[in-house]
């Protein structure tokens, strides 16, 4: 660092990095800054790089943990960076790009020094490091400056305030990592903190004010997707006096960690992957992720949280009740436009897991919307590729659609909205199919893929209760959807009969052996007559709800008849049969009545002519089918982790040693 261009494998014997870990104090108007803060080095383009970089510069933080509590140097390099940033405004105005470019790199320094400090500390020894006084070297009373809280303040002024420029651009996705890293102390537990040093500052104190602006902010910039300026945006002047500071960087480029996006590596075209093409939009969703799942303090909730469930249209025009803290508005036409084009993310997923669960503002606005379909469809394709899914991000689309079904009103209209040519849809062409025949394919291609493969009884739950909640208003079902839920059924049996089977033989088997331990197959049948059940509700439902809406229901009920004869007298199934065996009987009767050797289309026609002519009081009625979305008992169990494995996997620029990282296992989903 410093006045020379440095390469990653200089950093451990450049003198000024030692000078700032060293034994000496520096004071905060000591020219050392400027020469410090006018570093380049080609930027990280891999996580072997950026270990690199970690491992290049933990001598660096090792001496300076050592050695600041009697330099004081954090605190005076945190100094100079506030000082600057009372004037990083004013230089975006007036594009003075070398001010912001050594702004940059003194935050840049701040974050690498705060990831460690946060990793190897305590967070009674981490604030004895951001509280340093100089008047008594060593000594930490209670009247010193806390510059952690004014750091923490700042950078939410910065994020909030600073207007995104070509040139702040970078300096801003680094004020918000900066804030991760800060918040980056649960990683390093196992056990879910509920009082921490987050909790201490940006739950209470200076910082709250900031909430409302701060969450608007991140959702602005992850609704806008700005992509980070071209290369060759940011080029310096070269000095000509050599006046101690380096202007014109090796590269041409303004080079901090963040042209990591920007460059493939110095001198090299651009090679920024589609989920990364805006990493200021990446950044600020995972800390409005991690700000919105942190728990609630001992003596006051998640105000993050409150924000989050409470915001409302830019179009609505009716005053916030006084008790609702931290109320803002936004635009949800471009909210929910973004969030339709982002679900290939599964940070994307979860937000729109958030707002549909916790803001009855958004949820409102989106299920009245005629345009579903560019919400459902990116869900509906991520539960399709679901071998290719993390079982998290299955998980959150699937109670995505259980918590739109639970709306009778989307029930309905999801059967009016006729699609063509679903080109990812591989097992067969459909040229036209409703959306709701459609999500009813995935739904059972979702059950079926659990049944074979990972054996999920969570998510078959989810599964069936997505598809009892629809099954009243299913419409003009597709006949290959028609085809599928009789198939789901076949399955089912062919299960239950092997199941059935296996137990019978282990009975037997007991009988001439005490001593062998034997498989609970009552369990298994147990929970596949569960299932089953389930499925049959589902049937009666369509048939007394809709018959004479799903014709293609019925052919199939027809074709496969057989399939259900063996539980008319089931006493699990018993009673569900009785309007199914009613429907078969009376239009087997039918089709018999008008002879043998008939086409699909004449079977069609006596199908329709039949539903008029069958008396609907002859249908017995069941209590509707109705299952709600109930998140589980403390829910940041499993949020939490969740967060935080997104932030590891997904924050270029933050490299974490998996050795120290605790809340999670490495090769986890």
């Amino acid at each position: 660092m410093g006045s020379n261009s440095s390469r990653i494998s200089d950093l451990p014997k450049n003198e000024y990095l030692k000078k700032l870990s060293g034994t000496e104090s520096v004071s905060e108007n000591d020219p050392f800054w400027n020469q410090l803060l006018s570093f380049s080095f080609p930027a990280p383009t891999s996580s072997t790089e950026l270990k690199l970089l970690e491992e290049a510069t933990i001598s660096v933080c090792k001496a300076l943990v050592e050695n600041n509590p009697r330099t004081g140097n954090l605190g005076a390099l945190i100094k100079v960076f506030l000082s600057r940033t009372k004037e990083l405004k004013l230089s975006a105005e007036c594009q003075n790009h070398i001010f912001i470019w050594q702004t940059h790199n003194a935050l840049f320094i701040i974050c690498c020094l705060l990831k460690v400090f946060m990793c190897e500390m305590s967070d009674e020894e981490l604030q004895l490091h951001f509280t340093y006084e100089e008047k008594s070297p060593g000594s930490y009373g209670s009247d010193s400056e806390d510059l952690l809280e004014e750091l923490l303040c700042c950078l939410m002024q910065l994020i909030t305030d600073i207007p995104l420029l070509d040139i702040t651009y970078e300096i801003s996705v680094e004020a918000i990592s900066t804030m991760v890293v800060f918040l980056s102390c649960q990683l390093f537990h196992k056990e879910i903190l509920r009082q921490s040093i987050s909790h201490k500052y940006l739950m209470q104190g200076p910082c709250l004010p900031y909430t409302s602006k701060l969450v608007k902010t991140l959702l602005y910039n992850f609704i806008r997707q700005e992509k980070p300026p071209p290369p060759g945006a940011h080029i310096y002047p070269q000095q000509s006096d050599g006046g101690g500071l380096l202007y014109g960087l090796a590269s041409g480029v303004a080079t901090g960690l963040w042209t990591v996006f920007t460059l493939g590596g110095v001198g090299s075209k651009a090679a920024v992957s589609p989920e990364l093409s805006s990493p200021l939009a990446n950044q600020s969703l995972l800390l409005l992720l991690v700000l919105a799942n942190l728990t609630d303090a001992p003596d006051a909730p998640n105000p993050y949280r409150q924000a989050i469930m409470s915001f409302k249209n830019t179009q609505d025009s009716s005053p916030f009740p006084s008790s609702i803290p931290h109320a803002f508005q936004i635009n949800f036409n471009s909210l929910y436009t973004a969030l339709c084009e982002q679900q290939t993310s599964d940070q994307a997923t979860l937000l729109l897991y958030t707002l549909l669960h916790q803001n009855s503002n958004v949820r409102t606005y989106m299920l009245a919307r005629t345009d579903m379909e560019n919400l459902v469809l990116p869900i509906l394709e991520i539960l399709y590729h679901v071998e290719e899914r993390n079982s998290h991000h299955v998980y959150m689309a699937l109670i995505i659609l259980l918590i739109l079904t639970e709306d009778d009103g989307f029930n309905r209209s999801i059967h009016e909205v006729i699609l063509k040519n679903i080109t990812w849809y591989s097992e067969r062409v459909l040229t036209e199919i409703s959306l709701g025949s459609l999500l009813i394919l995935v739904v059972i291609r979702t059950i079926q893929y659990n049944m074979t493969r990972t054996r999920d009884k969570y998510l078959h739950t989810n599964c069936l209760a997505a598809l009892a909640n629809m099954s009243a208003q299913f419409r003009s079902l597709h006949q290959y959807a028609a085809q599928r839920i009789i198939s789901l059924f076949s399955l089912l049996s062919k299960k239950h009969n092997k199941v059935l089977e296996q137990a019978t033989q282990s009975l037997r088997g007991s009988l001439s052996s005490n001593d062998v331990p034997l498989p609970d197959y009552a369990q298994d049948l147990n929970v596949i007559e569960e299932v089953i059940r389930m499925m049959l509700e589902i049937i009666n439902s369509c048939l007394t709800n809709s018959l004479h809406h799903n014709p293609n229901l019925v052919y199939a009920l027809l074709y496969k008849r057989d399939l259900f004869e063996q539980f008319r007298t089931h006493p699990s199934f018993q009673d569900i049969m009785q309007n199914i065996d009613l429907v078969i009987t009376f239009f087997s009767s039918r089709l018999l009545q008008a002879g043998a050797e008939l086409s699909v289309e004449r079977v069609l026609e006596i199908i329709k002519q039949g539903v008029v002519a069958l008396p609907k009081d002859r249908l017995k009625k069941f209590p509707e089918l109705k299952f709600k979305y109930v998140e589980e008992e403390q829910p940041e169990e499993f949020f939490i982790p969740y967060v935080w494995s997104l932030v590891y996997n997904s924050a270029v620029g933050l490299y974490w040693n998996p050795q120290d990282v605790q809340l999670f296992t490495m090769d986890s989903d």
